[in-house]
């Protein structure tokens, strides 16, 4: 491996409109470079052509107005291609930086690959024992000059670049070629996996699906950093069989970038129940669905009913409880309740009376029944004890009346998904609201699913930043 101070270095920094490298977009590029010797400086607002947020305006001080007379990164793309083309490239949180040059270079029709050194990397390798290792923290650390305002792309390059002379003037050359060969690895990619592709994937959420010889995927997963997840799949430590086969299989690589977790762990759902991938079992899920409805009444004689999602929609009935794949889950589970609180088998309608009325039940032979079946315990006080049981099972109500869309918000980003449901019943996901009225406009045919509920749910009871908004209702011909 060639020894990287003797190559070329081009030290950079973006500012952009958020942190979504496929979705947001560069409004300024600085680029310091540096041949061991010679310095020389770059650098240029770039129009986005798409608004910044307020969020970023108020970090960077990069407006609208200021950008407007800006070229398009299209227009300066080969000059500043040819700044970086042939030399190590530094920037602190590198994948951030390269991430969106790769992706900015690809809608112009431009390849782009460099080796790459990340300066948070080799700050943390170099200097373990301290906790901060942001660009702030980073230059106080060291004394390094700020002679620009922060968080704009030039004085960011030039503190980076500051930083590694400073390191080389301190460590000395061997230490730092060392340390700087450590942080620069390239990742182990399965033979025939480009790694210009995985370069350019997303570092945010998203859902992965790897691929062998054929169509069907061999596996579908999600993350929260998408590119780094992937790429620790093929990492040369693995110790579990089943992901060392996995990553020796892996032919071709597809993802899917999402706004947030709620996205990506829908989409995820939705792709293992459609492609149905080998290293998925345990995720799979059967049509079969079941549930036990159950409304006490006056006199205490209600039984639990076992019904099925193909004939009760769950999404609407009231007094469900309990979701099961099969009917002898479901029976056992409530077996095993019954015999953990002393329930009559007799009363829930799971076991038969003797051919005389009367009759205990086994389970009061054996002390697991409080005597239901022969009157010892009222069927009232059987019946709400039960009720209170099974509350803790209860399906919830869908608590919003009709469709709604709940709009997740990239958290770095102006990106956003619109995620739509219709009494738990997923319908799908849009980026616009111009791809939700279409949406609402042809709604796919759409049940009750026991991952997309549970997903859900989970969110709607944690602290979430979700924006719900509620939907018409659709044409009464029309059935979701």
């Amino acid at each position: 491996m060639p020894d990287l101070l003797a190559q070329p270095f081009v030290f950079v920094d973006l500012e952009t409109t958020g942190a979504n490298a496929q979705r947001d977009r560069i409004t300024e590029v600085g680029v310091v470079e540096w041949d061991g010797e010679q310095v020389q400086e770059w650098s240029t607002l770039v129009n986005p052509q798409t608004a910044i947020p307020p969020f970023i305006t108020t970090l960077t001080g990069i407006s609208d107005a200021m950008v407007a007379d800006a070229p398009s990164f299209a227009e300066l793309a080969a000059n500043l291609h040819e700044r970086l083309q042939g030399r190590v490239f530094v920037a602190h949180n590198a994948r951030f930086d390269y991430g969106f040059l790769k992706n900015e270079f690809q809608r112009v029709g431009m390849a782009f690959r460099a080796r790459t050194v990340c300066t948070v990397k080799l700050s943390k390798k170099l200097f373990p024992a301290e906790y901060k290792h942001n660009l702030d923290a980073v230059a106080a650390r060291n004394g390094l000059l700020v002679d620009g305002e922060r968080h704009r792309a030039l004085t960011d390059a030039r503190l980076i670049y500051r930083f590694l002379v400073k390191l080389r003037a301190e460590h000395g050359d061997v230490a730092l070629e060392a340390a700087l060969q450590a942080v620069s690895r390239q990742a182990s990619l399965p033979p025939g996996i480009d790694p210009e592709l995985v370069d350019s994937m997303p570092e945010g959420h998203g859902v992965y699906l790897f691929y062998g010889e054929n169509a069907l995927p061999l596996y579908v997963g999600k993350s929260v950093t998408l590119k780094k997840r992937v790429l620790a799949h093929f990492g040369a430590d693995l110790r579990v069989d089943k992901e060392r086969q996995l990553s020796q299989q892996v032919k071709r690589i597809e993802w899917i970038s999402t706004a947030g977790e709620l996205g990506s762990l829908l989409t995820e759902a939705r792709l293992i129940k459609q492609l149905q991938p080998l290293y998925n079992q345990a995720l799979r899920r059967t049509q079969d669905l079941f549930s036990w409805r159950y409304q006490p009444n006056a006199d205490g004689s209600a039984w639990p009913e076992l019904v099925s999602a193909a004939e009760v929609d769950f999404g609407r009935e009231a007094h469900l409880y309990g979701l099961y794949a099969s009917q002898r889950e479901a029976s056992n589970t409530l077996k095993k309740i019954a015999d953990a609180n002393k329930l009559c088998l007799v009363a829930l309608g799971l076991e038969k009376t003797g051919k005389r009325r009367g009759n205990p039940c086994f389970g009061m032979q054996v002390g697991r029944c409080r005597g239901a079946c022969v009157g010892k315990e009222p069927l009232l006080s059987h019946q709400a004890r039960l009720a209170a049981i099974l509350a803790k099972v209860k399906l919830q109500r869908w608590p919003f009346g009709g469709r709604v869309a709940l709009r997740e918000q990239d958290e770095a980003s102006v990106a956003s998904d619109w995620h739509v449901f219709d009494h738990w019943a997923y319908l799908g996901t849009v980026s616009s609201e111009e791809a939700l009225q279409a949406l609402l406009a042809d709604p796919p045919q759409a049940e009750f699913d026991v991952d997309s509920y549970r997903i859900l749910t989970r969110f709607l009871a944690g602290r979430h930043t979700l924006q719900i908004v509620k939907l018409p209702d659709p044409p009464a011909n029309i059935s979701v």
